[in-house]
């Protein structure tokens, strides 16, 4: 008989997560009808387990996209929980409205869902607007959905033919105030670099004006080097930064698959013709400056510690350094600030099940951190 693997290891929540979505709930038959990519939520029998919820809370969801996490765990409840769920893309919003309608029902007790469209920097302000003074578990999914992959048509992706826009919002501009304390990211010199081609202002207002076009087809090549060292952490970032400046004289460079095509043409060959897509780290790169994920994500976790009820849990799953280290960083400032102690020692990832499933899972990592 082969052994069941599960998420024991060393310390209180390290180790491999124990989830298999097919396994642990079978095809997802009642999502037929949504014409769209279902997401698998990532590490979801872990989560589950890690946000350590009972009935009658209240739990906050960052990273709403098609729900896959909510929507577990409001089964998992029988409806007897408050979920609030943010997104920037009103989009998702109402994909997960569309999942829930169906998901839900035959549940006796109807889940209390309040949607949240704006960017979880503004988390205390949002929930507050809200009516939602303190929450029990705040979870951080900062991973792409295979809609914004795949359907989103915004270029996120290297495999499709699709303008470069890499936006999360569906709006060019999302129009609200930043707030919360931040933790340096190393990259100063690329925010300084957004900021002066965004217009965004010294309080981190989210209102972000270009495309991943505008950056690549206008910026100077220092600049696009920066984002791709900084952000992608390619150690070819100068020749691909140069390589992009030589092929735009010639036409506007619009479109992923011809990004994608000079990228690869600027590295060297044994890069070009590597394991993994010599894009990939630009892509990366380009998506992060343009959404200012890291200034979020370091403005977004103080305000989620205030924000829990004692004993309250707050789950983020990365994946990538840079996200992964301003997680560990905040982690172990609150609790050297005496506000909690971090429960996984070492993160929490996906078994080789899941990955076989959802190789998008492969490189999620979860951390988390329990408010005394």
């Amino acid at each position: 008989m082969t052994k069941r693997k599960t998420s024991k290891g060393k310390g209180q929540g390290s180790g491999r997560g124990s989830n298999s979505w097919k396994k642990q709930n079978g095809p997802r038959k009642e999502f037929v009808k949504v014409e769209f990519t279902r997401h698998m939520p990532v590490l979801l029998q872990s989560v589950l387990e890690q946000l350590g919820l009972k009935k009658g809370q209240i739990f906050v969801d960052c990273n709403l996209g098609d729900g896959g996490h909510s929507e577990e765990l409001a089964k998992l409840m029988d409806g007897d929980i408050t979920i609030a769920g943010f997104d920037l893309d009103q989009d998702a919003i109402a994909r997960a409205k569309a999942n829930f309608e169906i998901a839900f029902k035959d549940l006796q007790k109807k889940p209390n869902i309040i949607f949240i469209n704006d960017n979880f920097r503004n988390l205390t302000k949002a929930l507050d607007e809200k009516g939602v003074s303190k929450a029990d578990a705040i979870l951080y999914d900062l991973g792409l959905s295979s809609y914004e992959l795949e359907e989103s048509g915004r270029g996120f992706s290297f495999k499709k033919d699709e303008p470069l826009i890499m936006t999360f919002s569906n709006k060019r501009d999302g129009g609200s105030e930043g707030e919360g304390e931040g933790e340096g990211d190393g990259v100063g010199e690329t925010a300084s670099a957004i900021s002066e081609y965004s217009g965004a202002d010294a309080n981190g207002a989210d209102s972000v004006q270009f495309t991943a076009e505008d950056i690549i087809n206008d910026w100077d090549e220092e600049n696009i080097r920066t984002i791709i060292e900084s952000y992608g952490e390619d150690k070819f970032a100068w020749k691909i930064a140069k390589g992009i400046v030589k092929a735009r004289v010639l036409e506007r460079i619009t479109s992923t698959s011809k990004l994608a095509e000079i990228i690869k043409q600027s590295v060297p060959g044994f890069v070009r013709f590597g394991k993994t897509h010599p894009a990939t780290k630009t892509f990366q790169a380009l998506r992060i400056a343009i959404n200012d994920e890291l200034n979020a994500l370091n403005e977004t976790l103080p305000q989620a510690i205030n924000k829990l009820n004692a004993g309250g849990r707050l789950v983020v799953i990365s994946y990538h350094s840079l996200e992964d280290r301003i997680v560990k960083n905040f982690f172990k400032k609150f609790e050297e600030e005496e506000e909690g102690k971090i429960l996984t020692k070492r993160p929490i990832v996906p078994t080789e099940d899941e990955t076989d499933i959802n190789p998008r899972a492969r490189s999620a990592k979860m951390r988390v951190f329990q408010k005394k």
